[in-house]
């Protein structure tokens, strides 16, 4: 019997549209699901007419593998992920390989890469992204962990992954240990800020503006054709035109109520863990918790006044629509910059070489940010390998000073009218932070001092030197331990 030349576990609609995605591109693959007769249904459906082979157990699927064997999980992440780990290993030999294509948490894979490679197996988690039908035609690949694993996977995740216009796939090595499960997490949670401007934007519009469906419409399907170009962008258009049976368009019909699955927050937790001010995505995730409270906002409106006049209507919309269009643009600037500030973090805390640029590149197709801005991204870091922040790139330095006038303008409508729009002002506030070189947390440490003795720095002293005061006259000379910044 010819061999297999990967083994893939899991079933569902992204498990077996990524395997037929594999046959697609010539590769042989066995699986297994744990309902088995799941994988009876696959061979005989879906896969009919494919080299695919169904096995009943983990035993025969290993057995049909060539080696090193390579065996794939698309599970649910969590104890799935470790329950099949536990049973897999004994049935492996030095230099198989068992990969994670699940939302695995990037610390669980780091803990999961040790275990396995401390038993003389290779350990890979990647990020997948683009939903079903990227599964299917070419999804974004985040690969990492260990690093002797991927000449042995490089073939087969580069031929099924998305291409960008020169051919380059959506999909190359990301780093050690849970690096690729760290990028897609970024990668989610600057999907959560992208929806939310998106649909702070359709807000304004909507209630702000009264702008009909139609003509909303076709505002995001002329975006959709210049910088702001996106798939987000794309079917955001594509929503706003599409009717039920009854002719009615169906966004109006859906419940204001977000769900969300918490790669989001793992991002904003991430963030706060290491220190870096991602403002725009934690909003963007708590925008979604206060959407949950439906009830409660129902409630509220009853008795809960805005501004007066709220509802008054621009004697130009379509000036306002086009100020809409820089504000997205900058805040989109603003949200990359955050996500590129926590992975350039995490690689400083785990050791690890993320490629800033190349990361980009992978998110160019396939994934559900893909977008024309990321090869600017991809252009930013070629010019400067190095480059700190995103906002100090010639190119998005300019774009944010020329949205400026109109970003600030649009916050400032929305504040007067009374229209929620907390990752496009948050994405502001951090835009100000960032460039003023002075900031009030000196009343901060003044403050941590005088009710907890913390200490402070002196602007007039090299950093590193601490100094205490005796503020009331009587709280002595000892102090806590020094702040952290």
């Amino acid at each position: 019997m010819e061999k297999a030349d990967i083994g893939l576990i899991g079933l569902a609609v992204m498990g077996q549209n990524l395997v037929l995605n594999m046959d697609d591109h010539g590769f042989r693959v066995a699986v297994f699901n744990r309902t088995v007769s799941t994988v009876d249904e696959f061979v005989k459906g879906n896969a009919k007419g494919t080299r695919v082979i169904g096995t009943h157990s983990l035993e025969e699927l290993v057995s049909v593998l060539e080696r090193p064997r390579r065996v794939m999980l698309l599970v649910k992440a969590g104890a799935p992920v470790d329950a099949f780990i536990e049973r897999l290993v004994p049935l492996l030999q030095q230099g198989d390989i068992i990969i994670d294509g699940g939302n695995s948490n990037y610390q669980d894979t780091m803990r999961r890469a040790a275990l396995v490679q401390s038993k003389g197996l290779l350990y890979i988690g990647t990020g997948v992204s683009g939903g079903e039908e990227g599964a299917r035609h070419g999804p974004s690949i985040m690969p990492g962990g260990s690093p002797a694993a991927w000449p042995h996977v490089k073939p087969i995740f580069q031929a099924v992954a998305a291409k960008v216009e020169d051919g380059s796939p959506c999909c190359d090595w990301v780093g050690e240990s849970g690096a690729g499960h760290f990028v897609k997490m970024v990668h989610n949670g600057i999907e959560y800020g992208d929806m939310q401007l998106i649909s702070e934007a359709y807000h304004l519009m909507n209630e702000g503006l009264g702008l009909s469906p139609d003509e909303m419409h076709r505002v995001f399907a002329e975006w959709n054709r210049g910088d702001l170009n996106s798939y987000l962008i794309e079917i955001t258009a594509n929503i706003l035109a599409f009717r039920g049976q009854d002719g009615e368009p169906v966004l109006e019909k859906i419940l204001d109520a977000a769900g969300q699955k918490g790669t989001g927050k793992w991002t904003v937790i991430s963030a706060l863990d290491m220190g870096i001010p991602l403002t725009l995505i934690a909003e963007a995730v708590l925008a979604r918790s206060l959407s949950a409270l439906k009830d409660e906002r129902m409630a509220a409106a009853k008795v809960l006044r805005g501004p007066q006049g709220a509802h008054t209507v621009p004697e130009d919309r379509w000036a306002f629509v086009d100020d809409l269009h820089h504000a997205l643009y900058a805040a989109k600037i603003a949200s990359y910059a955050q996500g590129y500030m926590l992975m350039r973090a995490a690689a400083a805390e785990y050791g690890w070489n993320l490629n800033y640029g190349g990361i980009a590149l992978m998110w160019r197709g396939g994934c559900i940010i893909r977008s024309v801005f990321l090869g600017k991204i991809k252009e930013a870091f070629d010019r400067d390998p190095s480059l700190r922040n995103l906002l100090l790139d010639p190119y998005f330095r300019g774009q944010v000073e020329a949205a400026q006038p109109a970003w600030r303008r649009v916050v400032a409508r929305a504040v007067e009218i009374g229209i929620p729009v907390p990752a496009t002002a948050s994405a502001l506030a951090f835009f100000d932070g960032y460039r003023h070189e002075r900031l009030p947390a000196n009343l901060i440490q003044a403050q941590r001092d005088y009710f907890g003795a913390h200490t402070y720095e002196r602007v007039d002293q090299p950093r590193g030197r601490f100094f205490h005061t005796n503020w009331t006259g009587h709280g002595g000379a000892v102090t806590s331990t020094t702040y952290k910044a």
